[in-house]
């Protein structure tokens, strides 16, 4: 038996173990691929059918009679997206969150009772071989040059003003007045920033830009503000907003900031989340009418001082 007969007997000896051919995943109703697309709106990130599809490597068909099956029993449901009402978000309702958690102890309990009788030493063991098997293959899944954050360099200012144009005007129905503001910032920080205490990075990856994050100082000389927290769509979902966060907080606290402050507005719920749970609080709450659209604008701060 060769490497790849190996790797396939595994896989066949893995399925039959963890029930995968069985009509109902867990006896739960479902099948494995629905009980999937059910964990996955658990997560409450803010999914499209689109982008579903494409993370689970589902054909698009095939996925809409998935979730209208889920949606005629009533677990799943779609709203408009505040900005752009041609868009629709996927979520649980009630019941599909019940049936989540139901799915989540169900498989838990298939695994406690898999290893109860396995000494804790071996239990580790196979823990950390599964976590290596894992990035092995994610690494040679993703084949991706390494994401290098570097400072600004002729052209990124032009890029930074198109890709806020752009991608403000498609997702949120910004007018072209933010474009000039994003300009203006930018104008106004390579113009008069302190190198010593401010900051803008570029991350890049593979030749092409993926984001952008700026600390400059704020209405007071110990409070730090960020600025231009920017991801292309590819680049979401891949940590690297974690990254480019946990950087400038870290610049900031390098350089003596007490504390950081930052403006955005509610519809930005995944960088509201990734604030969140980086220790940011939100303070100010207020709906506006800004670029063209009413806004519910949002202030949020961090103490960073130890």
């Amino acid at each position: 038996m060769d490497e790849i007969d190996q790797i396939r007997a595994f896989n066949r000896s893995h399925t039959r173990r963890l029930g995968l051919l069985r009509q109902e995943y867990l006896q739960a109703g479902l099948s494995l691929a629905e009980a999937r697309v059910v964990f996955e709106l658990a997560d409450g990130v803010d999914w499209t059918a689109g982008v579903l599809s494409q993370h689970l490597g589902l054909n698009e068909g095939y996925l809409s009679r998935m979730l209208s099956r889920l949606s005629r029993a009533g677990l799943v449901e779609r709203t408009r997206h505040s900005r752009d009402r041609r868009v629709h978000i996927l979520g649980l309702t009630r019941k599909g969150l019940i049936r989540a958690a139901e799915l989540t102890a169900l498989s838990r309990a298939q695994i406690a009772e898999w290893i109860e009788d396995m000494p804790a030493v071996e239990r580790a063991a196979l823990v950390a071989r599964m976590a290596g098997v894992d990035a092995t293959l994610s690494r040679q899944a993703a084949q991706r040059p390494e994401i290098e954050l570097r400072d600004l360099a002729i052209g990124d200012l032009g890029w930074l003003i198109e890709q806020h144009g752009v991608l403000y005007a498609r997702d949120e129905g910004f007018d072209a007045s933010f474009e000039a503001l994003v300009a203006e910032i930018l104008a106004d920080f390579i113009r008069n920033h302190d190198p010593r205490r401010e900051r803008g990075w570029i991350a890049w990856q593979g030749g092409r830009r993926l984001g952008s994050i700026f600390c400059v100082t704020g209405p007071e000389p110990d409070v730090a503000k960020l600025r231009l927290f920017l991801l292309t769509p590819e680049a979401r979902g891949q940590g690297l907003g974690q990254c480019l966060l946990e950087t400038c907080m870290g610049f900031a606290r390098d350089k003596g900031y007490r504390r950081m402050v930052l403006w955005t507005h509610e519809s930005h719920r995944a960088a509201c989340a990734l604030y969140r749970k980086n220790g940011f609080s939100l303070g100010r709450s207020e709906p506006v009418t800004s670029f063209g659209v009413a806004l519910v604008e949002q202030e949020w701060s961090i103490n960073l001082a130890p």
